[in-house]
Parts: C-alpha cells; structure tokens; sequence
C-alpha cells in the first residue's frame, strides 16, 4: 500500500491507470458472491491489519509499516512488539490486533471509545468483529467510519467492505496531462506540497492534479472538492466537469455520479476523458457490457494517448 502512494504521485497522467487494469478485471472475473466472500475477514481467522501512513518517512511510521508487514507475513509476536513501543492510534491498533484472538475486540473497542472520530480504530474494530463472528456488529462500525471519518482511507476501506459487489476502493480521476516535470522529480511529500500550492489560485489544470493526488492518497472528500472547484471556473472544459462527476461516485448512491457524468457523454461528443470515465465507472459497479461501449469510444478518439492506451488495455483484458 505505501509503495503505491510512493509511485502514484509522480504518475498522474493518465497511464498511471494501467496499474488498475489487472486488479480490477480480476474483479470482474470474480462473481459477487464471491466478492463479498473474500472481502472481509473470515470468521475465526487473524483479522486484516491495513494501516495507512500516508507519506509519513518518520522513525515510527517506518517501524510500523514495518510491523505491518510482519503481522502480513504471519509474524503476530514480532508486529506486536513493535507496535507496543509507541503510544500513536495507529500503533495502538496495531498492538490490539496483533493480540488476536486475546482481548483484541474489547481493546479496539475503549479505543473507539477514546476515539470515537478515528476511522482507523473503527474500520478494524469491525474487521475483529467479523473475525469474531459479529457481522452485524461490524456493518455498524463500518458505516461510523463513512459517517465521523469520511475523508480519509478507512473511509474508503470500509465503504468497500459495505459494499462487495461493487470493485474495491474508488473509481480514480485520471488527468490526460501529466504533472509538470519539475513537480515529478521532487520527493513524494514535495509533490504533494507542490501541487497543494498550485491548487491555491484559479488554475484548473492545477486543481485537477492535486484533487487527483489526494484521491489517491485516501482524501476522498477534499479531491472531490477540489474537482467541484474546477468545474465550475471552467464550465465549457469536459474534463473538469468529468472529473466533479467522478468525484461524487459512491457506492451507496453510484447514480449521483452517473447523474452528472452520463449527461456530458451527448454534450461532449468527442471528449476521450468523457467516454473513458464512463467506462470506468461502468466497469466498477459491475455493467462490463456498457463498460465496454464506452471504452471503445475512448479507444477510438485517441488510440495513442494515454487514456487511448489505458482504455484498449481493459478492453483487451475484459472477459469476453
């Protein structure tokens, strides 16, 4: 998880799609069923520990990804002796989870109480729960992420675990331009910074590169108000408008998205983002035959750019 933050600031443009192909066709190959299966924790099992330390390169988010990749690895004891030398949230969930089976549930639950605005102490106060049996218990935690800690990775963790029949994570804005070359050289958190500081004006092009940036990032809410902020200095442009469109998709009301995006494909005959993005959104709540409509458009309208490039690549990989 945290290598793909590292690498997916630097490609914005709209090859950086690409990365999505293989595990997103994998879900369409996976019936819904099966999704929804696989998607939480089986019962009895260890539960999934997922922490998000975004761009943090301090001591201790080193040492907790690296305990993070222990507890993955099977490695409960060393993860835990780890997460037990620092106090953080982060670290405290990691040192309840890395307990399992005893006392993590009851642990994770005074945390919540402690921190009842924490996504991340919610989102795997349920994924204990349903690894303790208590599927109920956890659809309640999960839906207290959406609603106290929306804009931030567990939000989008838990959303997808609400909703399993739909592809996992969000349906991410691709710019067709890429990020200007001397933004891409700096340090991930300098790139970040950059674009942020870019955002600050009137620049469309600016906003959409740093709404995108922060989508990728687990910042759902803020990429999506950037993306609202350029659609409307640029009303004429498809590919601001695209992008708010995007930004609006949820699982729980995925016609909000497609409300405003479906109506830009008659507007915008020939934009390739148009048609792109509908396909996307298409191929994530599961409409593979429209997806594929859609992404052939794209293809046509540009089979060299990157988009053009991206779209002929799920389509080469759709199930037939």
């Amino acid at each position: 998880m945290d290598a793909r933050r590292t690498y997916v600031l630097v490609a914005l443009a709209a090859v950086g799609t690409a990365a999505l192909v293989v595990g997103l066709v994998a879900f369409t190959r996976t019936s819904p069923r099966a999704a929804a299966e696989t998607s939480t924790t089986t019962s009895g099992r260890a539960p999934a520990l997922v922490l998000d330390l975004g761009l943090r390169t301090d001591p201790e988010a080193v040492a907790l990804r690296r305990a993070n990749r222990l507890y993955s690895a099977g490695r409960r004891r060393a993860a835990g002796r780890i997460f037990a030398r620092y106090r953080s949230v982060e670290a405290q969930v990691g040192a309840a989870v890395s307990a399992w089976p005893n006392g993590t549930v009851a642990r994770l639950d005074e945390l919540a109480a402690r921190h009842p605005s924490s996504g991340v102490v919610l989102l795997h106060l349920g994924l204990a729960q349903v690894a303790s049996g208590e599927g109920n218990a956890a659809e309640a935690a999960w839906r207290k992420v959406l609603a106290r800690d929306p804009d931030s990775e567990a939000a989008v963790q838990a959303e997808s675990l609400l909703h399993p029949r739909f592809a996992p994570g969000k349906p991410p804005f691709v710019p067709s331009f890429a990020v200007p070359a001397q933004v891409a050289r700096l340090s991930p958190a300098g790139q970040l910074a950059a674009l942020e500081r870019a955002a600050r004006g009137r620049d469309v092009k600016a906003k959409l590169l740093y709404g995108s940036a922060l989508q990728r990032l687990g910042r759902p809410v803020s990429a999506e108000r950037q993306f609202a902020t350029a659609a409307t200095l640029a009303p004429g442009d498809p590919e601001p408008q695209t992008a708010a469109a995007v930004g609006l998709f949820s699982k729980a009301k995925p016609e909000l998205a497609f409300s405003r995006l479906g109506p830009l494909a008659p507007r915008f005959p020939r934009s390739q983002s148009v048609r792109f993005h509908l396909g996307e959104l298409l191929l994530w709540i599961g409409q593979l035959d429209k997806a594929r409509q859609e992404l052939q458009i794209a293809r046509r309208e540009g089979p060299s750019t990157p988009l053009g490039r991206t779209a002929a690549e799920f389509l080469a990989k759709l199930p037939s």
